[in-house]
């Protein structure tokens, strides 16, 4: 059985660490605060960009843009957005076991080495103890906090890599933000890029009434510009709900912990109070045995 000095020890120690649990949630909850708002400024950009691509596509153009031709996948290239701080619950776990899922997946199709752009502290270590796959160096961007400008460079170089043959997909596995309670582990492919369902379904009839537009320059010269700009848009769109994620998950989880924190000094101060009575007890019984002998 523990002695009070030793249950005191601990109790102080819960208490140092439910302080700490509470100050984290409350530094999430700014930067969730933070990331949600960039990730609102982000999408009607993207949704933007694709009701131009969309409109473009409406007019006849003979240009078929290499960015989006289908081809024989030999090699693929995969971008896993983790986390660079931890205590943020399975949040690292579940995309490391997307990815697991996505490499079993392509191994398959006769993939046996694709290569992975970690990006996050906390999810390399994971990633560097996978077999047969190709380590990929990330921009320093990312490492110094710019993902801006590593989203541009990282883009540009799977773009290069694509045209060039050396890949034939890219793809994102990163967090899908739904809301505050809810977050999927999900795969976008980027390369060779593709219309959403949504899009798909939708069909020619979605849009507004056909406009006529004389486009200066040519289709061809928009293709080139639309679609790297298109890539890197979605690219920066799921980094920021990653980060988004990231920190709704944190919250709940420094939540849950300064809830156990909370029970376990209920129950560690019980535990004091009746080690206590019993020593009370114990020195008035034997205060009233010694006055008996007298």
């Amino acid at each position: 059985m523990a002695t009070m000095r030793e249950l005191k020890r601990r109790i102080s120690s819960v208490q140092s660490s439910q302080k700490i649990t509470g100050a984290m949630k409350m530094i999430s909850s700014a930067r969730l605060r933070k990331a949600e708002i960039a990730l609102s400024r982000a999408m009607p950009y993207e949704e933007q960009l694709r009701s131009i691509l969309n409109h473009v596509n409406e007019r006849d153009c003979d240009f078929v843009s290499p960015l989006r031709q289908e081809r024989e996948v030999r090699q693929v290239a995969m971008v896993i957005l983790g986390s660079d701080e931890g205590l943020c619950g399975a949040f690292n776990l579940n995309l490391y076991k997307k990815l697991v899922q996505a490499v079993e997946e392509y191994r398959t199709q006769g993939v046996e080495q694709p290569e992975v752009y970690p990006v996050g502290k906390k999810i390399i270590g994971d990633v560097r103890r996978m077999r047969n796959i190709g380590l990929k160096d990330i921009p320093n961007s990312f490492v110094t906090g710019r993902y801006a400008e590593g989203v541009k460079a990282l883009s540009d170089e799977l773009i290069a890599r694509f045209q060039r043959g050396e890949i034939d997909r890219a793809e994102v596995i990163y967090t899908h933000f739904k809301s505050m309670g809810s977050q999927t582990v999900e795969r976008l492919q980027l390369l060779p890029l593709s219309p959403r369902k949504q899009d798909e379904q939708a069909g020619p009839d979605h849009l507004e009434k056909p406009r006529m537009y004389i486009y200066e320059p040519g289709c061809r010269e928009i293709f080139e510009t639309l679609y790297p700009l298109m890539i890197r848009t979605l690219f920066y769109k799921v980094l920021l709900e990653n980060q988004t994620s990231e920190q709704a998950i944190r919250i709940v989880a420094m939540q849950m912990a300064s809830d156990n924190a909370y029970k376990l000094l209920g129950s560690l101060q019980l535990e004091y109070n009746k080690l206590r009575q019993q020593g009370i007890t114990t020195e008035l019984l034997d205060m009233a045995g010694g006055s008996v002998q007298e």
